[in-house]
């Protein structure tokens, strides 16, 4: 053990007035979706797209704007989340015209897969005559750019207007400098950690109740069965297999002591040691083997598990298998997989959507 003051500074506490987010190493989960919105309903709307020799448009209108966006701090490094779907209606004249017409610009992927030079911009109008394709393709060439540029603000924005809070520095020394610069933020005070540790430890009993005890299912014949258990995730395979498996991303969702040493044959424990086990096997971002029990599973059972990540194109998906699961924990043990595994890791890193 390390002397005090000493070792891996991501675990040393330190005394911060606000008890938020020691040394950044938690990772923070920030919804921006109602900032988006806002954000680009200022941008667009009664923007002017204009071309002196042909004509000007107006875009008047946010008719809508689907979608969402979280923002995360892990490990000191902001990652984004965000995909919208967005229509503004625009009107327009002609120079020389008093004639007005309408239209509208949808924007179909506006998301941190694409750049803002990657985003597509549709325009159409609401009557179909040779004014209004003037009019599209002005819109079309001279607003390009101009819309671009607002999308590239939007980004620029999401990251260092509407998180720049996420990242915090920690306390001064003496001499004024910052001790160390590190990551990511609970933004709680040390009464709402107790108060989530609290109710960490309501979810534990969830997963592993009283009503049975090792003596209860060790006095007669053990009868097993299996769990079978599948989800997708939006993320790379190489990110939910580092959830499973990195101590302090387990530790963020299960909000709860880890213990963890991801090597085959050693050991791991969750849940303040009611979940413990062995890994078996490892291949990175494809596949993880353990020997898994819950506490109140008879003495020396093991079930086996094999986690599977398969990579589509959007998203991950994970196939769960468990052998040797005994009957009559069966629906506590499901349950805790959806509640304290799957539905958690979507809650704390915002990169999933339930398909129950």
């Amino acid at each position: 053990m390390a002397k005090w003051g000493e070792g891996d500074p991501r675990w040393i506490v330190e005394e911060r007035p606000d008890a938020t987010n020691v040394n950044n190493w938690h990772w923070t989960e920030k919804n921006a979706s109602h900032w988006s919105k806002e954000k680009l309903k200022a941008l667009l709307v009664d923007q002017i797209i204009e071309d002196p020799g042909l004509g000007r448009c107006i875009l008047v209108e946010m008719t809508s704007c689907n979608g969402e966006a979280v923002a995360n701090n892990r490990k000191g490094k902001l990652i984004f989340f965000y995909e919208w779907e967005v229509e503004i209606k625009w009107v327009g004249r002609l120079h020389g015209s008093s004639d007005e017409y309408t239209g509208k610009v949808s924007i179909p992927n506006l998301s941190e897969e694409n750049t803002a030079d990657e985003i597509t911009f549709n325009i159409s109008s609401d009557q179909d005559l040779p004014q209004t394709d003037l009019l599209k393709n002005m819109i079309r060439t001279v607003g390009n750019e101009i819309l671009k540029d607002k999308m590239r603000q939007y980004i620029n924005d999401l990251r260092n207007e509407f998180a720049k809070d996420m990242i915090k520095p920690t306390k001064l020394s003496e001499d004024g400098n910052i001790n160390i610069f590190l990551t990511e933020n609970q933004i709680e005070s040390k009464k709402s950690v107790t108060k989530t540790n609290s109710s960490s430890n309501t979810s534990m009993k969830k997963f592993c109740p009283e009503s049975k005890n090792n003596d209860d299912m060790s006095q007669k014949t053990l009868h097993t069965t299996s769990i079978r258990l599948s989800d997708h995730f939006k993320c790379q395979a190489k990110d939910i297999y580092e959830i499973f498996t990195e101590s302090h991303l387990l530790q963020a969702f299960t909000q709860n002591k880890v213990e963890n040493n991801p090597s085959i044959g050693e050991k791991f424990s969750l849940l303040g040691g009611n979940i413990v086990g062995t890994y078996t096997y490892l291949e990175p971002y494809k596949c993880i083997k353990q020997n898994w029990r819950i506490s109140n599973w008879p003495e020396k059972h093991f079930s086996e598990v094999v986690i599977n990540f398969d990579q589509k194109a959007d998203s991950t998906e994970i196939l769960i298998e468990q052998n040797g699961v005994p009957e009559t924990e069966y629906d506590r043990t499901i349950e805790g997989w959806k509640r304290n595994y799957l539905e958690s890791i979507k809650r704390t890193f915002g990169i999933g959507y339930s398909i129950y």
